[in-house]
């Protein structure tokens, strides 16, 4: 009996099973779902309800686990046992695993961690880049090898679950967590959830497979004002284009669980979401891993500290199957239990969840071995490992600016400052060795300065202050490495300025004063407001939060290794742009994608002045557009005239002049435009103001054509405060096809602007909407429907539209 023999081996026996020697559920050569199913059939509410429950190491014993049936165990950020050693580690796991295994029917606990960038919490593993810089990268493969280290590292030390991949699509950078994200971009996030694999392998249950987290479900980047645990306003189609993708990736992947986010969408939190994480995870995408909670996430669901038997029902009828509970894991047992035993929980809701956490269990071989697997103990902080790291930090390093002082020269008296140049803590950010991480020398690793030192060698000359005092006119070049200082959720946020601080302001104006070209090394968790410093550094690396490995930083510098970090996010001009994502037309410092190499021209930063007055006279179906030049003309070489559509644009034309003839309007369509200056270098203004054009002497809603189809429309809106989202279906019901399609409404209230849409081009001129279809929508079959929408802002009330038409034909609604 396979588990009677792993208990052997602890000192532990199986309580005795009447009428069994060998349960069906204890043997491995059945089918996960014939062993579950056996299982389950023996279980009473109060182990399944055990099953359900997680709680924090610091807040349990080994006694508890084997008295309440507990299915899981975690470690909170810096929640480690003494010594906190791959041995420490396993030690405690096994003294936990050894109170599940003495259960009645020996169901072996599940370990749950924050392996979020290497297994983070253990003193001397390998701390990875945080996901923006392997964003950075754009090397899913990369991703996944990254993912197979660290499993091998947090299997020697006993735990085989961590909460990792974070799959946010990080859209507002005051957010505290957008080093969590690979990128503002759905397809990013997409891409590198390859590390999925790595931690789980192609299967569960291989060697060193650790069950993957896909979190946080879902919207969590996308809240207003980027405020953690805040609230996405979107509408569904909106969520479902931007933030799920990456969700609908790791599925495929076989992720085996998915934790929900703290955040609210439109208001309501996610932990109590049932069209969420029923509906549309597990019914629509067909997850079939289980749902875990947020810390404490459940208690957020009604506002007011402390889990009530409301919340619990809420939270497991949505969908969740694990509580986090860390410390309150004992008052959740019993609520949930009373919400059984009331009727107001299934008990089909509690069977699913213990069908979905213990198949997941079986799948990856905790009943045939349920203690630490010490033989990969030996991977922790190993040097393959610091190496794959050391190659990481190198491809995610992003060259912004080059004035010719990179890379650097190995026989060169080099003067090197900032706080963040020789500090493992700093560099490595939250959630590093403590939750919110911490400076110093926190773990082991190689500093950036160390990197460079040990590039040099006794080939030149290297000299470190802190500050930069000391430095002079005989060095050849100063290197600042300045930036943010360790932060996690919550402490993160940075809902007013973005810069530098007065710190890391006065060292560099200390190096640039010595009269030597100067370059920013910025070690950051987002991009910075710099925008007014950048013209007079000479050169600037965005290193992100590099982790242990600080050599990889030094091996750009040297060019050891190329620059070939690619922006993941887009970086500002101003903090007030935010937020900044690309193609919302707003002009950037560095647009999303942006790297140079060493073979790149150096770019000028100090940019143009934007053009004013923009105006437009039209002339029948064209018009001129005029504007006031650049304040600083002399620098310019040409205006480009921005076309805006919805939430993107696109370059209609470039002049030499400040003026441009736009033609081709089309009668009852307005059209949107606005112009940016550029100089020689490349560098653009900020944006002028729009202006809106439409043909002259037309009606905006033309008679309907013989032969065009009619349609139907059904309209909804979702309102909050001064604002809405509208979501609209316009099916054709004529029997002929459409080759591009336009819908035009009026608003009945003059207060009713679209702010954002996707899905079509949008304009607006006075209460009159226009939407055109976008380049993949444009094919409408008779029959077919076509789904898009809008977010907006409203003064008063807001009413529906009275009326619709598709290309001028009248449409039915409802």
């Amino acid at each position: 009996m396979a588990t009677a023999v792993a208990l052997a081996a602890t000192g532990l026996t199986l309580a005795p099973v009447a009428g069994a020697s060998t349960l069906p559920y204890q043997d491995p050569a059945l089918p996960v779902a014939q062993r579950v199913a056996d299982l389950l059939s023996r279980m009473s509410l109060d182990e399944k309800i055990g099953q359900m429950t997680q709680a924090e190491r610091a807040k349990v014993s080994p006694a508890d686990v084997t008295a309440y049936r507990l299915g899981s165990i975690l470690s909170g950020g810096g929640s480690a046992p003494a010594p906190n050693t791959a041995a420490g580690w396993a030690d405690m796991y096994d003294t936990f695993q050894r109170g599940a295994l003495a259960t009645p029917l020996g169901i072996p606990m599940i370990y749950g961690s924050d392996a979020v960038h290497g297994h983070n919490n253990v003193v001397g593993a390998t701390i990875f880049p945080h996901n923006i810089g392997l964003g950075a990268t754009r090397d899913p493969g990369l991703a996944e090898r990254i993912g197979r280290a660290t499993a091998e590292e947090v299997t020697g030390t006993g735990v085989d679950w961590t909460f990792s991949p974070c799959l946010c699509v990080a859209r507002n950078d005051r957010w505290g967590r957008t080093y969590e994200s690979f990128g503002e971009k759905p397809e990013l996030a997409t891409q590198m959830s390859s590390i999925v694999t790595g931690y789980q392998g192609t299967t569960l249950g291989g060697p060193a497979s650790v069950l993957a987290t896909a979190k946080h479900y879902l919207g969590d980047g996308g809240t207003t004002n980027g405020t953690d645990q805040g609230n996405t306003q979107l509408s569904e189609a909106e969520l479902r284009a931007i933030h799920l993708p990456p969700f609908v990736e790791a599925i495929r992947k076989g992720v085996g669980s998915i934790m929900i986010s703290y955040s609210s969408w439109n208001g309501q939190k996610l932990h109590g979401n049932r069209y969420l994480i029923t509906d549309l995870l597990k019914n629509e995408l067909g997850f079939t891993g289980f749902v875990v909670s947020d810390w404490n996430g459940i208690d957020q669901i009604d506002g007011a500290p402390g889990f009530t038997g409301a919340e619990v029902a809420q939270a497991i009828n949505a969908g969740i199957d694990m509580v986090m509970a860390p410390d309150g894991w004992q008052s959740f047992i019993t609520l949930l239990r009373g919400e059984v035993q009331a009727g107001r929980v299934p008990m089909s809701r509690i069977d699913d969840a213990n069908r979905r956490i213990l198949t997941k269990k079986f799948e990856l071989g905790l009943f045939e071995r349920p203690l630490a697997d010490r033989s990969y103990a030996g991977t922790l902080g190993s040097a393959a490992h610091r190496e794959l790291a050391r190659e990481a930090v190198a491809k995610s390093q992003v060259l912004l600016k080059n004035g010719g002082a990179l890379p650097l020269r190995t026989n060169s008296r080099i003067f090197v400052a900032g706080r963040n140049a020789d500090n493992i803590g700093n560099q490595s950010g939250g959630w590093t060795v403590s939750w919110q991480g911490g400076s110093g020398n926190t773990t082991p690793g190689t500093t950036i300065l160390q990197g460079i030192r040990n590039t040099v060698g006794s080939a030149g000359t290297v000299t470190y202050s802190l500050n930069g005092s000391g430095i002079d006119s005989s060095y050849d070049v100063a290197v600042a490495v300045v930036g943010e200082t360790p932060y996690a959720e919550g402490q993160g946020d940075r809902p007013t300025g973005m810069g530098l601080d007065a710190t890391d302001l006065n060292t560099i104006t200390t190096l640039r004063a010595a009269g030597v070209p100067v370059v920013v090394v910025l070690v950051s968790g987002r991009p910075l407001d710099i925008a007014a410093q950048v013209p007079n550094w000479n050169s600037l690396v965005a290193a992100w939060l590099p982790g242990t490995e600080g050599q990889g930083v030094a091996d750009v510098l040297f060019a050891v290794r190329q620059p070939t970090g690619k922006l993941p996010v887009t970086w500002m001009q101003s903090a007030s742009q935010q937020p900044i994502n690309d193609g919302d037309g707003k002009p950037a410092l560095f647009p999303y994608g942006y790297g140079l190499s060493y073979g790149s021209p150096a770019p000028d930063t100090t940019a143009p002045t934007a053009p004013t007055n923009l105006r437009a006279t039209v002339n029948g179906t064209s018009a001129t557009l005029t504007w006031s030049p650049s304040t600083d003309e002399v620098g310019v070489r040409e205006y480009v005239v921005h076309e805006l559509a919805g939430t993107s644009d696109t370059v209609y034309g470039r002049t030499a002049t400040p003026s441009l003839t736009v033609t081709g309007l089309v009668p009852g369509v307005s059209r949107q435009f606005f112009v940016v200056a550029a100089d020689a270098a490349g560098n653009t203004s900020p944006a002028s103001t729009t202006v809106v054009v439409q043909a002259a002497g037309v009606d905006p809603t033309p008679t309907p054509t013989q032969g065009t189809a009619t349609c139907q429309v059904s309209y909804a809106t979702n309102d909050w405060g001064a604002g809405f989202s509208a979501t609209i279906t316009v099916r054709n019901s004529g029997t002929a096809a459409l080759s591009g399609w336009t819908l035009r409404f009026a608003f009945p209230d003059a207060g009713q602007r679209v702010t954002q849409g996707w899905s079509a081009t949008w304009s607006q001129s006075g209460t009159a909407v226009t939407a055109t279809n976008a380049a993949w929508n444009g094919s409408l079959p008779a029959g077919a429907s076509v789904g898009l929408g809008f977010n907006g802002t409203y003064s008063g009330t807001n009413p529906r539209p009275a009326s619709f038409t598709l290309n001028g034909a009248p449409c039915t609604t409802g």
